[in-house]
């Protein structure tokens, strides 16, 4: 039999397998296709830093479905050699996954945004198929899945890079390595071996993955903005056309202007890459590395969305929210309040253990380098501590962390896309040798043994950005626990106090933020290059629960216009207006219905159901539990019209783009009532009884608005923490 790489082809590895374990009930096999058989992959040495190299290919059309047929698409793998990021010991590979899709009208002038998914451990496919990405996983027969369009995707406004980081998570890996899956832990172990004794053959699969060393990858934020720093020098050096430092002089490299969008644990990888690539620059600057083997990378927008920034702010605010929130949801009682509010003040609490982290850091690892002992292990009782006195009795409501109206187990929003990405014919598709797990246990553990979630100086590293004329904008969905917009609140306040220049920032009033001409989505305080705002009825992943005034917001602040209504205006004496706080009460949402994902068990499957799963009770029809077959609905015909696959164009998709604007920056260029693109730009504010509660269903219908559509001259990146 035939070896690629060391491996297998996905059958005849089952067979070996099969000859290996020959006494035990047998995996079932989902190995990726060889990727050394494909020839539509292109690999190249960076043109900007020769050690990169770059692997990539064009996806078929229809693997990630987009408005337009004309929008390119490429995938493909960034590899960093050992060494690369001396003085750090990286004594192992780094082989990034990224997947870029071009924005929708006027690609070679429109921002550039990265995405970024946090965890720390969770891959940017969330992002992309859950959240604010071009296209969405729809079932389209039994057994047959394919994607999408959607209309408030927001590739509407950008080209956007998704980056699975650190190394190990989504699709990126060190080593490959076949292992064994278990849907019923989330544990991938190796050497690969039979289904243990009394569980079902669908609930372990054997595949290609990782090595699963927790010590080969990033194990503090600082050492994972290194990283993307140098994988950004291999993607914008290859891809020239989509960086704006070098597309009006594309012969030597130029500044790459870049919006940062930082969502949950992207609260601390935000701050933090920036002020990293800032530091990259000065050296550029002052000879300590090539410049001629280097790019400029330099911000011009911060965006943290639902962020975990700094628990020293943000975490007296977790019993506060769990008792008393704009629900009306009392998560635990008045005692327990007191004695969690009590931990976090206390002698020896959470808010001490902090700061002894800190102090800690400052004096024996100043680099976050996660190398030092006695840090780490004070650091790591810090958010131990925090963990569980002040953040984990929120555990015995048995409401969901990630959205406090809804119930445990909560299967929102859907998990299809892990069946479609752990598919052959995706995987061909985008060219990867490795199958696909969302979150990944290794990065998790690397983090968690550095402590590194307290770690960090992330208020005073935004406050120096604002000084630097960096737009910081923090947004916060209002029905999230885990990092709830009490503390995303209370942030914002900490990092106005760092600059006197911003003072008239506790002064601006709340405006509401008009998405459409019948809809306010939430409220926003900003003033000059500052902004905070309150995600009305949203959720830990906001463009998931809201994705037209997430995307709204997203564009507005990446065009430094008013966030409230999207009008141009001057940021350095610009502020909101309105009420001093933000008091609009939610109504409660019906619950959601358990739906019971074979490949998310742990999280969307109640006792019952992973009973059944264990009992071998029930079918499962693609990817999902039922009672019996009849339970489970066909997709309407038209699903299949609108929806494509690898290869297979849907009849619904535009031929081509619209025709481009004139010039750059940000100018009106035309109105539409058909087409998804474009932003809204507010001149009224609709009625009270239109405030909040719009659906996530609700919002992506298309059409019946008469939008603005704007030209985008900049660029931009995202992140976040499941």
């Amino acid at each position: 039999m035939r070896l690629q790489h060391g491996f297998a082809t996905p059958s005849t590895r089952c067979v070996l397998l099969l000859l290996l374990i020959s006494a035990m009930p047998s995996a079932l096999c989902q190995f990726p296709p060889p990727v050394s058989s494909d020839s539509n992959i292109k690999t190249i040495h960076s043109p900007v830093d020769g050690n990169i190299t770059i692997s990539y290919k064009t996806p078929p059309i229809g693997t990630c479905t987009t408005v337009f047929a004309t929008q390119q698409q490429y995938t493909g793998y960034v590899l960093i050699p050992p060494f690369t990021l001396a003085p750090i010991q990286q004594n192992y590979s780094i082989n990034t996954f990224f997947w870029f899709i071009e924005a929708r009208t006027n690609p070679d002038t429109a921002p550039l945004t990265i995405y970024l998914n946090g965890g720390p451990g969770s891959s940017s496919m969330v992002g992309l198929f859950q959240e604010n990405g071009p296209c969405e996983v729809v079932e389209i027969a039994k057994d047959q899945f394919g994607t999408q369009a959607r209309d408030w995707g927001w590739d509407r406004s950008s080209n956007i890079l998704y980056i699975d980081q650190p190394v190990q998570v989504g699709f990126s890996y060190d080593t490959l390595n076949n292992a064994s899956l278990n849907l019923l832990t989330s544990a991938v172990t190796s050497p690969l071996s039979g289904v243990p004794a009394n569980q079902p053959s669908n609930t372990f699969l054997n595949g290609t993955f990782g090595s699963g060393n927790s010590n080969f990858t990033a194990n503090t934020t600082q050492i994972a903005a290194l990283s993307v720093w140098h994988m950004l020098q291999g993607f914008l050096g290859t891809f020239p056309q989509y960086n704006p430092g070098t597309r009006l002089n594309n012969s030597s490299p130029g500044v790459v202007g870049i919006n940062l969008f930082a969502e949950s644990y992207g609260g601390k990888y935000g701050p933090t890459f920036a002020t990293t690539w800032e530091q990259q620059n000065l050296m550029r600057r002052n000879g300590s590395i090539a410049r001629n083997k280097t790019l400029e990378i330099r911000l011009t927008s911060l965006g943290i969305m639902q962020g975990c920034v700094d628990d020293l702010i943000q975490g007296k605010y977790y019993p506060v929210f769990a008792n008393n929130n704009t629900l009306g949801i009392q998560a635990i009682g008045t005692t327990n309040e007191i004695t969690a509010a009590n931990s976090f003040l206390s002698s020896g609490g959470c808010q001490q253990l902090i700061q002894s982290c800190r102090d800690a850091v400052n004096s024996q690892d100043p680099n976050d380098d996660g190398d030092v002992a006695t840090v780490n292990s004070i650091c790591t009782q810090a958010q131990q501590v925090c963990n569980n006195n002040v953040i984990g009795p929120y555990q015995s409501s048995n409401r969901d962390p990630y959205d406090i109206a809804q119930m445990l187990p909560d299967s929102f929003p859907p998990s299809t896309y892990l069946e479609y990405l752990n598919s052959i014919s995706v995987q061909s598709a985008i060219g990867t040798p490795v199958n696909y797990t969302e979150s990944n246990t290794a990065v998790g553990t690397a983090f968690q043994l550095t402590g590194d979630y307290d770690r960090g100086e992330q208020i005073s590293q935004m406050g120096e950005l604002l000084g630097l004329g960096v737009r910081v904008a923090l947004v916060y969905g209002d029905r999230d626990y885990l990092c709830n917009w009490l503390g995303g609140e209370a942030v914002s306040f900490s990092v106005a106090a760092q600059n006197p220049v911003l003072s008239p920032f506790f002064t601006a009033g709340y405006a509401d933020i008009v998405v459409n001409s019948s809809y306010v989505g939430g409220v926003v305080r900003q003033f000059g290059n500052l902004s905070f705002s309150r995600i009305y009825d949203s959720g830990h992943l906001i463009p998931a629960y809201q994705p037209e005034t997430a995307f709204t917001v997203f564009t507005r602040i990446i065009m430094g216009t008013d966030i409230s209504t999207g009008e141009p205006v001057d940021l350095t004496t610009f502020a909101t207006e309105g009420d001093a706080n933000a008091t609009y009460m939610n109504e409660l949402p019906p619950p959601n219905q358990p739906k019971c994902y074979i490949r998310n068990i742990a999280n969307s499957c109640t006792s019952q159901q992973k009973s059944m799963i264990m009992n071998g009770q029930g079918v499962i029809i693609n990817g999902v539990l039922y009672d019996q077959e009849s339970d489970w609905q066909p997709p309407a015909s038209s699903i299949s019209m609108d929806a494509g696959m690898p290869g297979t164009v849907p009849s619904i998709m535009v031929a081509s783009t619209m025709p481009p604007s004139s010039g750059l920056g940000v100018s009106v260029a035309t109105t539409t009532t058909s087409l998804p693109t474009g932003v809204y730009v507010a001149t009224a504010t609709p009625s009270m009884s239109n405030h909040g509660k719009k659906s996530a269903a609700a919002a992506t219908s298309r059409g019946g608005i008469s939008i603005k559509v704007l030209s985008l001259g900049f660029m931009c990146v995202v992140s976040w923490l499941i």
